[in-house]
């Protein structure tokens, strides 16, 4: 590419697994930075090792190509090939003390720790800044808990969909008359990982002027809340509680998804006031209904804005989503086709902006990849490597990195230490 990334020279060491934590670690190795992904052959972070092949049929497992496991399933899942891009993966027995003996010469050769254990399994493995500061004075230790590193959720196990649940989210987003745990998982809690990767670059520059090492201590759930603040404040505020918000919005109607012709085909409207509404209605070609005093203004139509509902998707079932979109967008009215993983594949504004990238992987095959998340004017970027097989950079980090000779990495084999197979005899 010419250009020098603006993170390159960074050694950071990933201790993550499922989202939040991968993500973060990936928007770090997308711009330069050595992230090395600490893996062991004992336990698997990339999934199940063996995955039952007729759940993966039905779809009931993340994606493998041709809903194939292969003999790698470690290697091919859309789940490990998403976030793991532009990464190295070493092996190591963290279960031993030698093992965790690699680990702290690891640490005093890198500049980012990150990882998002809960809090008891990050000390069991040395994964505290007690720990790592020895190692290194100088490291940025980034801890990820749910809940954080003390109090009396400390060591609760949670996934993203739990840290949404208790922190609110999932009962707002509820549809009316509808059993919170009727929704499906959506995860947004995992999208903090982007603040997660801000938090590391502070970390960088607060070493570059102090020269010193720093904790970080990134509790997920409390990264999400703010997510929904507003809704937070107006509690505070008017001790008013919000639940089984849909697809509403507490400020303006209509504010919907409206089912659109074809099958799943949906487009989402909102009418922030008096113009918008009024250019729906032209759009609509004014039905007689748009008179009803019913919706003759903003607070009118937000009061009826179930029975508002019910007319507006009449009138968008027999279309197109795109041209509901289009028509509404040319007026300035907030309208939006919505998508599913196709429709962004095939998007003509994504396409013309290149967003998606053919990456070979030699387990997985060659498939379009979401592009890197943001541009420079002066320093153009793409993926530069697929993602790691288990232990694919094992030579390299043991021999080049820590220094081992070749006596000592055939060593390291024999012990189980190195390898790009799972044992299978762990349960």
């Amino acid at each position: 590419m010419g250009k020098k990334l603006p993170l390159e020279g960074i050694r950071i060491l990933d201790f993550c697994h499922i989202w939040v934590g991968p993500y973060a670690s990936q928007l770090l190795a997308d711009w330069g930075a050595e992230v090395i992904w600490v893996e062991s052959r004992y336990h698997s972070v990339r999934g199940q090792a063996r995955p039952n092949p007729k759940t993966v049929a039905q779809g009931q497992a993340f994606g493998y190509p041709d809903k194939e496991p292969g003999d790698r399933p470690w290697n091919r899942s859309a789940n490990i090939n998403r976030h793991a891009r532009n990464k190295l993966s070493i092996t190591v027995d963290n279960r031993t003390e030698k093992g965790r003996d690699i680990v702290r010469q690891l640490m005093a050769k890198s500049d980012v720790i990150l990882e998002n254990q809960v809090p008891v399994t990050a000390e069991r493995y040395g994964l505290t800044w007690d720990e790592a500061s020895k190692a290194n004075p100088q490291i940025i230790l980034m801890n990820m808990p749910a809940f954080g590193l003390d109090g009396p959720y400390k060591n609760y196990r949670t996934l993203g969909s739990h840290m949404e649940a208790i922190s609110g989210h999932q009962i707002i987003r509820a549809y009316p008359h509808m059993d919170p745990g009727q929704l499906s998982d959506v995860f947004p809690a995992d999208a903090g990982g982007a603040a997660a990767a801000a938090a590391v670059m502070m970390g960088l520059v607060h070493r570059k002027r102090t020269g010193q090492g720093l904790h970080i201590e990134f509790v997920t759930a409390e990264n999400f809340i703010p997510y929904i603040g507003d809704f937070v404040m107006d509690y505070t505020m008017n001790g008013r509680v919000h639940q089984h918000e849909g697809n509403q919005d507490w400020s303006m109607a209509p504010h919907q998804v409206y089912k659109c012709l074809g099958d799943e085909q949906w487009v989402t409207i909102a009418c922030r006031n008096d113009h918008d509404w009024n250019a729906l209605c032209q759009v609509m070609e004014n039905p007689t209904w748009t008179n009803d005093p019913r919706f003759s203004d903003s607070l009118s139509r937000y009061q009826n804005r179930l029975a508002l509902d019910e007319y507006i998707s009449t009138w968008t079932a027999d279309k197109d989503k795109f041209w509901v979109m289009d028509s509404l967008q040319a007026l300035g009215v907030p309208s939006g086709a919505v998508f599913n993983e196709k429709d962004a594949y095939n998007d003509p504004h994504l396409e013309e902006r290149r967003f998606f990238e053919d990456v070979s992987h030699p387990d997985a095959g060659t498939h379009s990849y979401p592009g890197i998340q943001w541009k420079l004017s002066k320093t153009p970027n793409k993926i530069r490597r697929h993602a790691p097989q288990l232990g694919q950079d094992n030579e390299y980090i043991y021999k080049e990195v820590l220094g081992f000779t070749a006596k000592e990495y055939e060593k390291l084999v024999s012990e189980g230490h190195i390898g790009m197979e799972y044992d299978e005899s762990v349960p």
